[in-house]
């Protein structure tokens, strides 16, 4: 009896519902959260189902990852007739937002792309990037750069905001972001104008300042760079 219960649920359970709880878990809690007996639980299905359909537990987080980020850049297509540049920016949209909703997907997004250049995620993301970067017309022993340029600077912007799990020891995850730049721009602002003085000048900028509009502003300063290299 225990083997046919187990059958029937390996055919009831399905890969996209063990994902969907897999990302649920670490929307939840970060990656500490998901543990396979933390998602057996949840499915209320057993460890061997879930290495059936999927894996161990690397094999969930990069599958996770690439629901996320897969999911995020179908789910943001570029305008009719847009130009380069505009879908350079949509595609970069997406992974900030994707990442802004999903704080643990930032460290998981740059292990994929360092440790699996073949894998669909930074296939798909350079792709996505590199095709535009081609058609800016920048010369064509220049892509790779110009492509990782851009891949980079959207995973380091969008890390930067987001809280990594184990970057930061001792970092309170729960500091309301308005109460972190209101008090860092006060000691910016504190500091002698004599000796800091671009410092001191900036401490209110940083306080008021957008990050997603600061990521675009980084993504143009890029693109405009790029189009000097024809």
């Amino acid at each position: 009896m225990p083997k046919r219960r187990a059958g029937r649920r390996n055919q009831v359970l399905s890969r996209e519902q063990i994902l969907t709880a897999a990302i649920e878990l670490l929307d939840g809690g970060g990656e500490g959260a998901l543990t396979v007996r933390a998602l057996s639980e949840r499915l209320s299905t057993g460890a061997g189902a879930i290495a059936y359909h999927v894996g161990k537990r690397d094999d969930l987080l990069d599958a996770a990852t690439e629901t996320v980020v897969t999911a995020a850049l179908a789910e943001t297509p570029a305008p009719a007739r847009s130009t380069p540049a505009e879908e350079v920016r949509v595609a970069a949209l997406a992974l900030f937002d994707a990442i802004t909703a999903h704080r643990w997907l930032a460290t998981r997004l740059t292990l994929q792309i360092v440790r699996n250049p073949v894998g669909p995620v930074t296939v798909g993301i350079f792709e996505r990037i590199g095709q535009q970067v081609q058609a800016l017309g920048v010369p064509r022993e220049r892509w790779f750069d110009a492509a990782s340029i851009l891949v980079h600077y959207i995973l380091g912007a969008v890390s930067q905001n987001a809280r990594v799990e184990g970057d930061s020891p001792g970092a309170d995850g729960e500091v309301d972001r308005g109460e972190y730049f209101d008090a860092a721009s006060a000691r910016w602002r504190a500091l002698a104008p004599g000796t800091y003085p671009f410092m001191h000048a900036i401490g209110g900028q940083m306080r008021d300042h957008d990050d997603r509009e600061q990521f675009l502003t980084g993504i143009t300063v890029i693109l405009d760079g790029l189009a000097r290299l024809h």
